[in-house]
């Protein structure tokens, strides 16, 4: 069951969510612009453990969220636990009564497995140890013996059926499995790509020295502690994801290997079985009987086995799909995925576009104060020889009260900012003063870059890092598995369990069957041995006879019987 569940749901979680978890192990107070983005970032690394039932002090602001219980109804099943009374307790994968529930769904595999297994057995105790032997009188017809090798030719051909079954269902399968690994993989490589630029533009920000403008000692040490707290769950999450995603590769290839081993040892049984029993060769057949007794066993328990697979996989997807459908609510993804609600999410974007503001204010008030100004030489602080047409400001996307706004006519954007500025970049002395037109030194340029790239990455990767907060990447995430992934999952699990189906019925029928027809051909031949030396006494004394009466004509022809 515990591979069940690694298989099923561990990897899934784990590499859509170890991020979170790393992210939210320590409550960064990293300040750019001192006060909001302090505050910022507290908001979008701070998590709740669960979308709890209220958010703050006061109980007028409450939350109040439903319970919901998990596949409720796919779930309502025998709970072995509890003297098989139905469990209604929903998907739970912490839950041992959940995994007694769903070990029930393969019990008719391991109950037929047993009653083959030992009724098998005592057949052939009775038959090799007391002397029982089979009587199956034809009464002088062949109409018995052909009924039992068409019945033996069926089940032979269900048998070859479901061995090209399994081979073909068990690839689908597999390929469907690391289609799935290779769609989470690909989710988690863009969170630690995310996690990856958010650190590297953060380190840029650290360098801001914008006409010998710094930020603060405290701030940079603030940067340093959050980008290693980044670069640690980044790393976490691909050491993981590549942890995870090799064992799953790994238990899926061993269960492919033996599921076509399986096939072919089968295949070959029910045809090599079908030949010695036609041919009657007794010996030989018993051996492949013993042989498909064990194997037959086998299958039952596989497909035990890979119904509970199903069931759980089919577990799991619904539930992905409900919770997806009501994140807020509580249910048994609650305890393992640590999102908020989404007041306090819209907060968390509220102070993040607050901070990229005063960022767009802070290049403004360089560009305001040193490359569009003219001064003269005596303020040498301000004066570098700048000349030129006057440089664009940056554009905020947002206005003052926080809403998207379109650019001005003489602004730049966020995205082009730098490649415009580049033009307005003169070249310089060996005192740093320009010696062509240029509105900004190349020094100033790197630093205005710099600021820029800053609010670049606050701007685009805030809502990739809060789709991380609120479950909103997850929820996607599960959304597109239980769309794309797990109705063809769940679809070549089934011909899986349908290929092993036939082949343990196929091949029980087909070892009675040989057992029938050997014996019926054996008794055949021994009544024709029995028959063949009366009826050539009978024919040796007829041929007597005659030629005796032949003689004694001839010699009465010939006047030679004596009287």
């Amino acid at each position: 069951m515990n591979l069940i569940k690694l298989l099923c749901f561990n990897f899934i979680f784990f590499t859509s969510v170890s991020a979170t978890y790393a992210l939210s192990s320590h409550h960064q107070n990293f300040i750019l612009g001192e006060e909001n983005l302090g505050q910022w970032t507290k908001g979008l690394f701070e998590f709740a453990e669960a979308p709890g039932p209220a958010y703050g002090g006061d109980d007028s602001l409450s939350v109040h969220h439903e319970t919901l219980v998990l596949a409720a109804k796919r779930t309502d099943r025998p709970d072995v636990l509890c003297g098989f009374k139905r469990y209604r307790g929903g998907w739970d994968i912490s839950n041992r009564h959940y995994w007694a529930s769903v070990g029930f769904t393969g019990a008719a595999g391991f109950i037929l497995a047993a009653v083959w297994f030992l009724s098998f057995s005592v057949a052939q105790v009775i038959y090799h140890c007391c002397r029982w032997r089979l009587s199956f009188n034809f009464k002088g017809s062949e109409c018995g013996h052909r009924i039992c090798l068409i019945l033996l030719l069926c089940f032979t051909c269900a048998a070859v059926v479901g061995c090209v079954l399994l081979p073909v269902g068990q690839g689908a399968f597999h390929g469907e499995v690391l289609h799935t690994i290779h769609y989470v993989v690909n989710q988690s490589d863009y969170v630690v790509h995310t996690l990856r630029n958010v650190t590297e533009y953060l380190s840029l920000a650290k360098k801001i020295n914008v006409s010998q403008v710094l930020l603060p000692t405290k701030i940079k040490d603030e940067i340093d502690k959050l980008n290693v707290d980044l670069n640690a769950a980044a790393d976490l999450l691909t050491e993981k994801t590549s942890e995870n995603s090799g064992k799953i590769r790994q238990v899926f290839s061993a269960v492919r290997s033996t599921l076509i081993a399986m096939a072919v040892v089968m295949l070959l049984l029910t045809f090599l079985g079908l030949f010695l029993s036609v041919l009657g060769q007794q010996h030989a057949v018993h051996i492949f009987i013993l042989s498909g007794w064990l194997l037959v066993a086998i299958t039952f328990i596989l497909f035990g086995v890979f119904v509970i697979l199903n069931n759980a996989i089919a577990d799991t997807c619904m539930a992905m799909e409900e919770w997806a459908d009501n994140p807020q609510a509580e249910t048994a993804l609650s305890n393992i995925l640590p999102c908020v609600d989404e007041r306090t999410t819209n907060k968390t974007l509220f102070q993040s576009k607050e901070v990229i503001n005063q960022l767009v204010n802070v290049v403004n008030t360089a560009i305001y104060t040193f490359a569009n100004w003219n001064p003269p030489p005596q303020a040498k602080f301000f004066y570098y020889n700048q000349s030129g047409p006057l440089m664009p400001s940056l554009c905020s996307p947002f206005d003052s009260k926080l809403e998207d706004q379109l650019c001005g006519y003489h602004q730049v954007s966020l995205s082009n900012a730098s490649m415009v500025w580049k033009n307005y970049t003169c070249t310089v002395s060996e005192s740093e003063k320009c010696t062509s037109t240029g509105r900004i030194t190349p020094r100033m340029y790197d630093q205005l870059a710099a600021a820029v790239n800053a609010s670049y990455a606050l701007y685009h990767y805030a809502p990739p890092l809060l789709s991380l907060q609120n479950c909103n990447f997850v929820r996607n995430t599960f959304t597109n598995i239980t769309s794309e992934y797990c109705p063809h999952l769940e679809h070549y699990l089934k011909m899986v369990n349908v290929g092993l189906c036939l082949i343990s019925v196929g091949v029980m029928f087909c070892l009675i069957l040989w057992l029938l027809y050997t014996n019926c051909s054996r008794r055949n031949e021994v009544f024709v041995k029995l028959s063949f030396p009366i009826t050539r006494a009978s024919s040796r004394k007829t041929r007597g006879s005659n030629v005796m009466r032949s003689n004694t004509v001839d010699d009465y022809d010939n006047g030679e019987i004596q009287l």
